[in-house]
């Protein structure tokens, strides 16, 4: 377990939130005794930086990254996506700079390289933590490696380190390097690992995007992060909670940087360590977007989703 810092306040009564978060809960309560599947209130308002959806889409033709079919609600919350899959184990003894891993990706070479993205573990945890991500993402068209770090109790700031190392290894040294656009990089995490894959956006600017998970770090500012940027928060958080941690990440980047937050409901900061649906939806559509410049996927993400049972909020601007 993670070192602990504690809330001022329960997170019902964490500064700044309105009665639209409670409103969002009841009328989701509501929908679901009257037959409904968790919509919220009418009233229930899209964050203020939130942008109409974009009214043009563009072809594959125009888009030599976009894999895979034409996405729907189904094709993204899916266990496995359309590729087939296979893995292979990375020894620590044969890398340097990480603690070696297993990498997931699509059988098929048909399609073309793929973007790769590389997922780092909490503090005190392993690769397996993460497992559940793999074939999930590979499925939808990535390849992915989850990563062991040096010592399970390695920093953000090294874990950073360690995901940059591990990508420089997947696209130059591993058996799938060639399956891989190296142009085209992305790295998550969390926790710790979370923390770490900030650190990484503010090291290598070029990266595609990032995605922090329930994520920690003693530095809550990252003002110098331009790589778009997807954050998961959980709202039962007591060893990250959000309001000292993802919250106030999410708020330090640029508004100029494309940025979504995402809070889960009645979540814990070990959510992401098990199969989720919003967690998998959501970070496959931010990974389409900006790894694979595919604006199919725009339409999970704008307009912005609504509180619902498994959303306690969603904040964001559309991809610019």
């Amino acid at each position: 377990m993670e070192p602990q810092q504690h809330d001022a306040a329960p997170p019902a009564d964490r500064p700044g939130r309105t009665p639209r978060h409670r409103l969002a809960k009841l009328g989701a309560a509501l929908a679901l005794v009257l037959g409904g599947t968790g919509a919220a209130l009418p009233t229930a308002q899209a964050a203020p930086d939130a942008q109409a959806a974009p009214s043009a889409v563009r072809t594959a033709a125009e888009n030599p990254y976009e894999r895979g079919p034409d996405p729907t609600e189904q094709s993204i919350e899916a266990v496995r996506g359309p590729y087939a899959t296979s893995q292979t184990s990375v020894s620590s003894l044969s890398v340097t700079g990480f603690g070696g891993g297993t990498i997931y990706y699509p059988t098929t070479t048909s399609d073309g390289t793929f973007g790769a993205v590389a997922v780092a573990p909490g503090f005190t945890a392993d690769q397996s933590s993460m497992a559940w991500l793999g074939p999930r993402l590979a499925s939808q068209g990535f390849v992915v490696f989850t990563i062991d770090t040096l010592t399970r109790l390695d920093q953000p700031g090294s874990r950073g380190d360690q995901l940059l190392a591990a990508l420089d290894y997947l696209t130059q040294r591993s058996s799938v390097r060639s399956r891989i656009d190296s142009r085209r990089l992305a790295v998550m995490g969390h926790s710790m690992g979370g923390g770490g894959s900030l650190e990484a956006a503010k090291d290598r600017p070029s990266l595609k995007a990032a995605i922090p998970l329930t994520p920690w770090n003693l530095d809550s500012s990252w003002r110098e992060i331009t790589t778009p940027t997807f954050i998961v928060g959980a709202d039962g958080d007591t060893i990250a909670p959000v309001s000292s941690h993802a919250e106030p990440f999410y708020e330090s980047l640029p508004s100029s940087t494309d940025r979504a937050y995402l809070e889960l409901n009645n979540a814990t900061h070990f959510a992401p360590n098990t199969s989720n649906t919003e967690i998998a939806k959501y970070s496959i559509s931010w990974l389409k977007r900006f790894v694979d410049d595919d604006t199919r996927y725009e339409q999970f993400l704008c307009p912005l989703p609504r509180p619902s049972l498994a959303i306690e909020e969603f904040r964001g601007n559309c991809p610019h």
